[in-house]
């Protein structure tokens, strides 16, 4: 079911763009179907998370706390430009409370944090970007406890983060895809890459223990999240 998950939001993330493009727009409005194609790529973790029967009240709790943490994070850390606890939190709720959660996770702290931040299309691809990352940790599971995949894990997600915000930027330029356009924007942002990378690494190494401590105890002590 997991990899399932992660293939169809593959899919859709990369084909769908293209499919929409050229059979819906006829090659034009490229910007719109992207932007309809990244709101696709959410629901089927929505629709997971829906048949996983997060029935509960506690489980529901948990991970509105989560994301009440991250969002108030990255208010709180809103005066240092790209420095950020969102992406640690979220990969800490995908380890502990399993893929579906770690999706939502991120997702929401986009969505509630750019009540703050400013909402626009970019919304969207955000939320990809953090869900993805917070539903692939929860793929890897409690392996990243290890300093090691704390590390490697911290750079894929400022990485896979950049990639996919890199895209909006190249849309929102040039109303199309540009490659040539694209890596450029891409390696005129590594710096900012760097930063995110260093950012999780820190705020990982930081928070992963003592939050996975809480978050262990809260399922033994209520019984939840026994299957994630």
């Amino acid at each position: 079911m997991k990899n399932r998950i992660i293939q169809i939001t593959v899919l859709i993330i990369s084909g769908m763009l293209a499919v929409f493009n050229i059979l819906l727009f006829g090659g034009k409005h490229y910007s719109a179907a992207t932007l309809l194609a990244a709101f696709l790529a959410c629901l089927p973790f929505y629709f997971s998370f829906e048949r996983q029967n997060y029935g509960k009240s506690k489980e529901i709790m948990m991970i509105s706390i989560m994301t009440a943490l991250s969002v108030c994070g990255r208010i709180v850390f809103g005066f240092i430009p790209f420095f950020k606890p969102v992406t640690a939190i979220t990969i800490i709720s995908g380890m502990y409370l399993g893929y579906s959660a770690g999706f939502v996770t991120g997702s929401f702290s986009a969505l509630i944090s750019n009540i703050y931040f400013g909402h626009g299309p970019w919304t969207i691809f955000q939320m990809c970007s953090w869900g993805l990352i917070g539903c692939l940790a929860g793929v890897i599971g409690k392996k990243l406890e290890n300093k090691i995949y704390i590390i490697f894990f911290s750079i894929f997600s400022g990485t896979i983060f950049s990639v996919i915000m890199d895209l909006w930027t190249v849309l929102n330029i040039e109303g199309k895809f540009s490659l040539s356009r694209y890596m450029a924007v891409f390696m005129s942002g590594i710096p900012v890459t760097v930063t995110y990378s260093v950012s999780n690494i820190i705020f990982l190494m930081l928070m992963q223990k003592p939050f996975g401590r809480k978050l262990e105890r809260a399922k033994l002590k209520y019984g939840i999240f026994k299957s994630k």
